[in-house]
């Protein structure tokens, strides 16, 4: 089923890992500068759709914690079992969860995003 051999997919757990904690720690320089209580406010998290920089931090964020967290799942119920069926169910559950995660934290961002312009 895999069309990438179990070597290659670690590299990407490992980069979308490492990737993930460099975005993170962008996300969370933005937040530093504004005062905590003023960050929660519901003007400003809605504003903060109007900063294209912070959208793609974020879209990335979404995207790098996705991939990474999905394949560590799938890592762990393969452990459960060793066999063809399983292995490519466990591929296909993770591939289609992880694409279902990022289209509706997508879809929330554009909606915030279009809120922001109204």
């Amino acid at each position: 089923m895999s069309l990438l051999k179990e070597s290659q997919i670690m590299k990407i757990h490992y980069l979308t890992g490492i990737g993930a904690l460099f975005t993170v720690a962008v996300h969370i320089m933005f937040r530093v500068i504004v005062p905590f209580e003023q960050s929660l406010s519901f003007h400003n998290i809605i504003m903060n759709y109007h900063n294209i920089p912070y959208v793609v931090i974020l879209e990335s964020i979404l995207i790098l914690v996705s991939i990474h967290g999905f394949n560590g799942l799938r890592v762990i119920l393969l452990e459960l079992r060793q066999n063809t069926k399983w292995e490519n169910a466990v591929t296909i559950f993770t591939i289609v969860a992880m694409i279902g995660i990022v289209v509706y934290g997508t879809r929330t961002i554009i909606i915030a995003n279009g809120f922001a312009f109204r």
